[in-house]
């Protein structure tokens, strides 16, 4: 059992929870109960997909077992954007279905951030939530390219509504160094992450879903899942375990957990922000291939963060992994490199955890209806919106709607497993190396890596 103390630490989002959002009392399951749904995983795809069923159907029994507290993994320690991206490109999309299904799997990612914002205002979740959009950076000529390239591609879909930004228009809304130019997703909000999933835990409950925390499921399958203390029989048992999947039995392949870990400073005073700008609380990345992303939150501090972790073998997870300090100082020297200013205050919290990468970088959902199983994961990071996605859609399945979202071409996806270890460990790290070498290449000769774009290619980025 996690005590206050240590669930306080997990991120900055987890230390500025009112008490009642950390200290809700949700007993773990003891013996055996039945319900019409029982879900595996308390975070964000969890819950999301027992809000939308007790929503539709308020007599269905839906119980959910969590193996720590609703939101312990990623739902609470993500980087804080709500936004639209979905991992495979638009042709990988149209190359399993058709362009028309790939253009209306963008247009429900878009519709969906603005659901979020819709339903944690109606449930009274306050989770600081801010629709500013985000900016992408372009700080060196050949990202100007990308910039370009990446306009003129979402033009080619039809999505004008990216625009391609000045020198002058993005250092306006993130006053970065070297700024040459940006692109500007509109859908994208900047909140924070606990906030929100524990709110979401309290509004389930509310609707009538029992939620048992401190409830490890040891082993499930058709009509029941397991812990070490009881089971849940059901007609439907849903996987929603993301990062974590890979600790259930029978998992091991079927997403690698690759960490990514985060910083966020003292809260910086209005003149530091005078100049830095973001003051719409944008979000911010850059097209550098070993991906950052950062906001400015809403008590004014940098949260920020990147990838680069390595993966470990047998896709073990350890939370001694979510602080390095070796790559907490990079993620530092990333963020003072971009806003030179902040290295004159305080970095107050580090920390980090894992995300779930399912063998083609294709997130799904979806259910056997022969056997009741459903799932939904594979986010590769961007998971606060798709996750949403995600719960919509599987409560769709499982009560039978045909709907818009049920004939989305990732419904039903299956991605190929990872290979065995030690082969999937030298993969993963591998494509880690390629992408960090490079960013190294391309600023040193200005001209596209043609490792990084086979690797890209390979993967359907």
């Amino acid at each position: 059992m996690t005590d206050e103390q240590s669930l306080r630490r997990l991120s900055l989002w987890w230390e500025t929870l009112p008490d009642e959002l950390v200290t809700a009392d949700r007993p773990a399951l003891d013996g055996t109960e039945t319900a019409d749904v029982v879900i595996i995983g308390g975070g964000y795809t969890g819950l999301w997909t027992a809000y939308y069923l007790a929503m539709h159907d308020p007599k269905l029994r839906v119980v959910v077992l969590e193996a720590e507290v609703a939101g312990f993994g990623a739902s609470g320690r993500n980087g804080g954007w709500c936004s639209s991206h979905f991992p495979p490109s638009l042709e990988k999309m149209a190359a399993s279905s058709t362009r028309e299904a790939a253009i209306a799997m963008q247009k429900a990612m878009h519709a969906t951030v603005h659901e979020v914002g819709d339903v944690a205002q109606r449930e009274g979740i306050e989770c600081d939530w801010k629709l500013g959009g985000g900016v992408t950076l372009a700080r060196t000529p050949l990202q100007l390219e990308h910039a370009q390239a990446d306009v003129a591609h979402m033009k080619s879909w039809g999505f004008d509504e990216y625009p391609l930004l000045s020198a002058d228009e993005a250092r306006a809304r993130v006053g970065a160094t070297n700024v040459l130019g940006g692109v500007y997703e509109p859908y994208i909000a900047a909140i924070n992450p606990a906030k929100l999933v524990r709110g979401l835990a309290m509004a389930v409950e509310r609707r009538g879903v029992v939620i048992h925390e401190n409830s490890r499921v040891t082993s499930f399958g058709p009509g029941v899942a397991r812990t070490a203390n009881g089971e849940v029989r059901a007609r439907y048992v849903v996987r929603a375990t993301e990062g974590y999947t890979a600790q259930l039995p029978g998992q091991s392949r079927t997403l690698v957990p690759v960490y990514s870990l985060m910083l966020a400073t003292e809260p910086l005073p209005e003149e530091f922000w005078n100049e830095v700008g973001l003051a719409n609380r944008e979000t911010f990345t850059d097209f550098r291939h070993v991906i950052i992303y950062g906001q400015r939150t809403a008590d004014n501090r940098f949260a920020f963060g990147g990838r680069g972790a390595q993966y470990h073998l047998n896709s073990n997870i350890d939370p001694r992994q979510e602080r390095n300090d070796e790559i907490h100082r990079d993620i530092w020297a990333r963020l003072v490199d971009l806003f030179p200013a902040v290295a004159d205050f305080r970095v107050t919290h580090t920390w980090g955890g894992p995300l779930g990468i399912p063998r083609d970088w294709f997130s799904s959902v979806g259910l056997d209806t022969s056997t009741g199983m459903g799932w939904s994961g594979g986010y590769v990071g961007d998971g606060v919106g798709t996750a949403n996605l995600g719960g919509r859609t599987l409560a769709d399945l499982i009560l039978g709607r045909d709907s818009e979202l049920t004939r989305l071409p990732w419904v039903n996806h299956q991605s190929p497993k990872w290979e065995p270890e030690p082969l999937r460990w030298a993969g993963v790290r591998t494509g880690n190396f390629v992408m960090a070498s490079a960013d190294r290449v391309e600023n040193r000769k200005g001209k596209d890596s043609i490792r990084a774009r086979a690797f890209k290619s390979l993967i359907g980025g």
